[in-house]
């Protein structure tokens, strides 16, 4: 089992859009960075832990305890001239992009990033590190599990 952290804008859907969401579950579509492309395609496992981290946004930090619901597939808006995550270069025998789904667990007490930055036990935490801007980043077990005590 493989724990990560997935970082959304509130404003654009919160894990209490994730909560009310059917089946408590979406898509997470639209990741435009390889990094990250990569842990969805390569290494996310169905039953994977999630922190649903809330971002850019006034007080970001944990706000929830979601799991990884699908094995990944074809993120359709690569191909929708519309969509904002539209991709020109991406080509259907040869995607690009990949989604997994996301299950909410539960809502949490927000853990504020700058408690996490302050914790001596996750100062190895890759979200922490300076310059680290991917919206999905592997989370240690250890810290997993330090974490699971702070919510």
């Amino acid at each position: 089992m493989n724990f990560w952290l997935m970082k959304s804008e509130p404003d654009e859907f919160s894990i209490e859009d994730l909560a009310k969401a059917a089946r408590q579950t979406t898509s997470w579509f639209g990741v435009r960075n390889y990094t990250a492309r990569n842990f969805m395609r390569d290494a996310m496992r169905v039953g994977d832990g999630v922190l649903f981290y809330h971002s850019s946004c006034p007080e970001p930090g944990i706000a929830g305890l979601a799991e990884v619901a699908s094995k990944p597939y074809v993120d359709k808006t690569q191909f929708e001239r519309k969509s904002p995550y539209y991709d020109p270069k991406s080509k259907k025998e040869d995607p690009r992009w990949f989604n997994v789904d996301v299950r909410a667990l539960r809502k949490t007490r927000l853990l504020p990033l700058e408690e996490l930055r302050n914790d001596r036990k996750l100062e190895a935490m890759v979200t922490l590190r300076p310059g680290n801007r991917l919206s999905i980043t592997p989370v240690a077990e250890a810290e997993w599990k330090h974490i699971q005590k702070l919510l």
